[in-house]
C-alpha cells in the first residue's frame, strides 16, 4: 500500500500543498523485506523547499497504517514530521463509494468477478481510460479488484484533500502520488479509480513521482530501515577511530557520529536522481570520511571552515588579528587565487538560482509522472566542499600577524563567510545541521 501527498493552492500568494505518503520507499532488490528508505528521506526533502515554493504545503498520512521501521529510521535521522496518522474514514463515504460501483458499468460485483479474497469489485480500467480518453497511463492496465481497505484509503485520502481546500478557500488541489518503481502500477489504479468514484476537480489533479529501486552490492544485507541506519553508524564511527584514535571515544563524539550518519545516509538516497535506480555499497570499507562523495566529507569540511572562524575569533578576541570590518571597507582585489574566484562564481552567486531550480514541482505538466531535482542540492554540496578543501589545503588563510598580510586575510574571510552561509542554508535544506567540530 503506498500513500501520497494531496497538494492544494490558492491564487495569488497563498497556496498550500498537503501531503499524502507511505511513503517515498525504494526497494532493495536483494533480502532486506521492508527496503531501504531513500523515499523517506525524499520526503522531507520536498517539505523542506516549502518556503522556497509559490504554495504552502501541509503534510498528511494517509493512509494511516503504521510505517514503523520508516518511521525509526526518520527519528534516528532527526527528521520533523508528522507522526499523527489522518483520521480515519467515515464509513458513509465508503457506503457511498459501494453503491456507486454497484451500479458503474465498469465495475462487476466480487461474486461474479476473479473472485479473490475480500474482493468487492472487479473494475475494468481499460474500458474507463477509453471512454475518458486519458493519456499516460500505463498500457498494462487491466482489472483492479476493489476491496473494503482500497476505499477506506481512498476516503481518507479524499478527506484530506478536501480540509486542504477547506483551509484555503477558493483555491485548487493536486495530489502527489510518491510510490517506489513497483507500486507504480497499483497506485495508477488508485488513481483511476479515485476519478471513477468522484470524478471532479480533486481527483482530475493527480500527479505520480516514482522513486527507482535500491540495490545493495554485499551479499550480507540488513534486515530493515533500523538495521541499515546501524550498519553504517557503526562503520563511521569505526572511520573516525581510524582517523582520530582515542579522541573518537569522548562522549562528545556521540553527536559527531549522529550527524556524519545521517549526512552519509541521505547523501546515500538523494544524490542520485529519484527515478533512477541507487547502488549501495554495504561491505565493511563502503563508507568512510574520506571519501570526496560522501555526505561524511561534506560534513568534514563544514567542520573545518568552523575551526578555521573559530580560531580567527580566538585570534581576535586574544589582539593578535582584527575583527573582520563591514564588506564595503574590504578589498576585494586581493583575491587573486583561481579557486577563490570558483567558490564565487561556481557556487555563491548561484546557489538562489540552484534552490529556486530544485523546489520545483512541475505540477502545471499535462503528463502524469513528474520529477524532482532532489539530487541537486546533494551535488552542489559535493563540488563545494570539494573545491573549497582544494583551496584551503594550497592557501593559507590565517597567516602571520603582520599589517601588510591582513587585507588578503580578511578579504578571504568574508569570501569564506559567504561561502559559509551558502553551505549552511544547503544543508538545511536536508535538514542537517552544521558540524562544528570533528
Amino acid at each position: 500500500m503506498t500513500r501520497s501527498l494531496p497538494l492544494s493552492e490558492t491564487p495569488d500568494s497563498h497556496r498550500e500543498y498537503r501531503v499524502r505518503p507511505k511513503l517515498f520507499r525504494r526497494h532493495l532488490k536483494q533480502s532486506m523485506p521492508t527496503g531501504s528508505d531513500s523515499p523517506c528521506c525524499l520526503a522531507p526533502a520536498l517539505t523542506a523547499w516549502r518556503p522556497r515554493w509559490s504554495r504552502r504545503v501541509n503534510v498528511c498520512l494517509v493512509p494511516a497504517a503504521p510505517e514503523d521501521g520508516v518511521c525509526q529510521l526518520l527519528r534516528q535521522l532527526g527528521v520533523d514530521w508528522p507522526w499523527a496518522p489522518e483520521p480515519p474514514s467515515p464509513p458513509e463515504a465508503v457506503a457511498a463509494w459501494k453503491r456507486v460501483l454497484s451500479q458503474c458499468p465498469h465495475a462487476v460485483g466480487g461474486e461474479q468477478g476473479p473472485g479473490a479474497a475480500g474482493t468487492l469489485f472487479a473494475v475494468r480500467l481499460r474500458s474507463f481510460l477509453e471512454q475518458q480518453g486519458l493519456q499516460g497511463y500505463d498500457p498494462g492496465l487491466d482489472v483492479l479488484l476493489v476491496t473494503e481497505e482500497e476505499l477506506r484509503a481512498l476516503a481518507e485520502l479524499e478527506c484530506a484533500a478536501q480540509r486542504s481546500m477547506a483551509e484555503a478557500p477558493g483555491g485548487t488541489c493536486t495530489v502527489l502520488h510518491v510510490v517506489s518503481a513497483e507500486e507504480e502500477l497499483q497506485q495508477q489504479k488508485t488513481d483511476l479509480l479515485w476519478r471513477m468514484l468522484e470524478p471532479g476537480a480533486l481527483s482530475a489533479a493527480q500527479k505520480h513521482l516514482v522513486c527507482g529501486p535500491v540495490k545493495a552490492t554485499s551479499t550480507s544485507v540488513p534486515e530493515g530501515a533500523s538495521q541499515y541506519y546501524q550498519l553504517r553508524q557503526r562503520q563511521l564511527h569505526k572511520a573516525s577511530v581510524m582517523k582520530y584514535g582515542d579522541l573518537a571515544h569522548d562522549e562528545s563524539w556521540t553527536e559527531v557520529i549522529r550527524v556524519l550518519t545521517s549526512a552519509a545516509i541521505r547523501f546515500e538516497m538523494l544524490s542520485t536522481a529519484h527515478r533512477s535506480q541507487i547502488t549501495l555499497d554495504l561491505a565493511d570499507g563502503g563508507i568512510s570520511t574520506k571519501g570526496t562523495r560522501s555526505g561524511a566529507f561534506v560534513m568534514y569540511n563544514c567542520a573545518r571552515m568552523a575551526t578555521l572562524f573559530q580560531t580567527y575569533q580566538q585570534a581576535v578576541e586574544q589582539g593578535t588579528y582584527p575583527a573582520l570590518p563591514p564588506p564595503p571597507e574590504l578589498d576585494f582585489s586581493c583575491l587573486r587565487e583561481e579557486g577563490e574566484w570558483l567558490l564565487l562564481f561556481n557556487h555563491i552567486l548561484p546557489f538562489p538560482e540552484l534552490l529556486q531550480q530544485a523546489a520545483q514541482l512541475p505540477l502545471s505538466s499535462s503528463r502524469i509522472r513528474i520529477t524532482a531535482n532532489t539530487e541537486a542540492v546533494c551535488r552542489f554540496l559535493v563540488q563545494l566542499s570539494m573545491d573549497f578543501s582544494s583551496y584551503y589545503n594550497r592557501v593559507h588563510v590565517l597567516g602571520e600577524p603582520l599589517p601588510h598580510l591582513f587585507p588578503p586575510m580578511l578579504a578571504r574571510l568574508q569570501l569564506l563567510s559567504a561561502v559559509r552561509d551558502v553551505l549552511h542554508s544547503a544543508l538545511a535544506t536536508l535538514h542537517l545541521p552544521p558540524l562544528n567540530q570533528v
